[in-house]
């Protein structure tokens, strides 16, 4: 049944197949993730380099610099509970993401500034800006379909690379800027492009209309009531399911992460650099991972859309066990690297090159499945603490990140590497093993999903809740 977010034809509100309003989201994302990338790829050398010199740095050491990564990109995530409460309870999505890139704008200019105190408190509001961006604009994602629309995964997938446009982008334009013109001209360029992804937002608001607003204040009385009612059993056991399933995202963001940290400063200081008598920017591998992304995103996720169509095992829960065993691979090019350093006392380009390629792979299955998962299997009213939880979980598997990588100090690169990869490919395979009871604990939240770009009903509802 039709209401008053009713529209009379798909096309009039549709781009290429999904609502238009998910491009506006796909571009208030691309620049922040430039912002928060382009300032990412800088930390740990901003960090570790020399106090003296053309670009100094702060002078400490690979443990004091991984330390602080460590805790700044678990905080960032953490601090997505907040946000999503924030939202949930008094603001509702959009009028949070719009704080939130606020925020990351202050943040960011206020990093530009050549002094610690300045260095802190740019990194205290970003993290506060992150919270209220991050987890609300990925939910606002999912309002977008309707239940049972099979186009959701799509969807993220295509906000996915919208995320990675900008990482690909800041880690070649921000990494180049900050490594090579001084890094708080590459802190400040962040922020300029954070500017971009307010007024994008703001201007799109057209094609948000029914999307992220305050339930509280719902006309609906419907939506008032389901704000208010206690959860059902099948709510409950979803909630499970999401929880056990942020199990999988810690043991991937732990692994996922060394990018900004451990192989970062592997890129720079034992990887040879040199293409064509020029040496590589170490930062420029930083935008491998989002190059692969926007190149194989598509692909990828019409693979697992043609599969679930087809009825073959396609659910999100086994796509996000087959992204951690890929990404464990991944991990086995980092142990060759490791070992032909140790054994020659340099190691090749290629090495990172296909470790970032099967990172990437495993990421595509894992993380825009797992933004589509939660928005399937959240109780309405809980739709964005719920996000905001899920990046809390990728929080830590950040802080887990920091503490591997300060790990190899004492144990070395090798067995960090290895180490890594051996417990994702465990993890997932022994995830696989209890795939079919946690599948029957979603009751049928992804079962007989249809492609509605295909349908030619005179209208369809855009769907405000889950």
């Amino acid at each position: 049944m039709t209401n008053s977010t009713t529209i009379k034809r798909p096309h009039e509100e549709e781009l290429w197949g999904h609502p238009k309003g998910l491009y506006v989201l796909f571009f208030t994302e691309m620049w922040e993730r430039f912002s928060y990338y382009g300032m990412r790829a800088l930390l740990v050398l901003y960090l570790t380099s020399e106090t003296t010199g053309k670009n100094p740095g702060v002078g400490w050491s690979q443990g004091e610099a991984l330390a602080l990564y460590g805790w700044y990109t678990a905080l960032v995530y953490i601090m997505s509970i907040p946000g999503g409460f924030l939202a949930d309870r008094y603001l509702g999505q959009k009028k949070s993401v719009i704080v939130g890139a606020v925020l990351l704008v202050i943040g960011h200019s206020v990093l530009a500034i050549e002094a610690m105190w300045a260095f802190y408190t740019g990194l205290g509001f970003i993290i506060l800006g992150v919270g209220c961006l991050k987890p609300n604009i990925s939910t606002m994602v999912g309002g977008l379909y309707k239940k049972g629309d099979v186009r959701r995964d799509k969807g993220f997938t295509i906000f996915y690379i919208g995320i990675n446009v900008g990482a690909f982008l800041s880690g070649l334009v921000v990494g180049y800027v900050g490594e090579v013109h001084g890094w708080h001209y590459g802190f400040g360029l962040a922020g300029i492009l954070m500017v971009l992804g307010l007024i994008q937002f703001l201007a799109g608001q057209k094609y948000l209309v029914h999307v992220g607003n305050y339930l509280g204040k719902s006309e609906s009385v419907q939506d008032q009531e389901d704000y208010k009612r206690p959860l059902t059993k099948i709510e409950k056991d979803r909630v499970v399911v999401l929880l056990i399933s942020f199990l999988l995202i810690i043991a991937f963001f732990a692994a996922f992460e060394q990018a900004g940290g451990l192989m970062n400063i592997y890129a720079k200081e034992k990887t040879n650099r040199m293409l064509l008598g020029w040496e590589v920017p170490a930062t420029w591998f930083q935008s491998l991972n989002s190059f692969f992304i926007i190149t194989l995103g598509v692909a990828i996720a019409g693979f697992w859309s043609k599969r679930q169509l087809k009825g073959t095992e396609a659910s999100s829960l086994f796509k996000m066990i087959v992204g951690l065993g890929i990404t464990g691979v991944g991990f086995l090019f980092m142990s060759a690297a490791a070992n032909e350093y140790d054994t020659t006392g340099s190691s090749m380009m290629i090495w990172l090159v296909l470790a970032y390629l099967f990172h990437t792979i495993g990421e595509l299955c894992l993380s825009p499945v797992s933004l589509s998962f939660v928005t399937k299997l959240a109780p309405a009213k809980y739709a964005s603490i719920m996000m905001g939880i899920y990046f809390a979980t990728t929080g830590l598997g950040n802080k887990a990140a920091g503490l591997l990588g300060e790990s190899s100090s004492v144990f070395g690169e090798f067995k960090v590497f290895t180490g890594i990869a051996i417990f994702c490919i465990g993890f997932a395979l022994l995830v696989f093993l209890f795939l079919k009871k946690l599948k029957k604990l979603t009751h049928g939240a992804e079962d007989n999903e249809v492609d509605y770009s295909t349908k030619e009903a005179e209208g369809f509802e855009i769907a405000d809740k889950q």
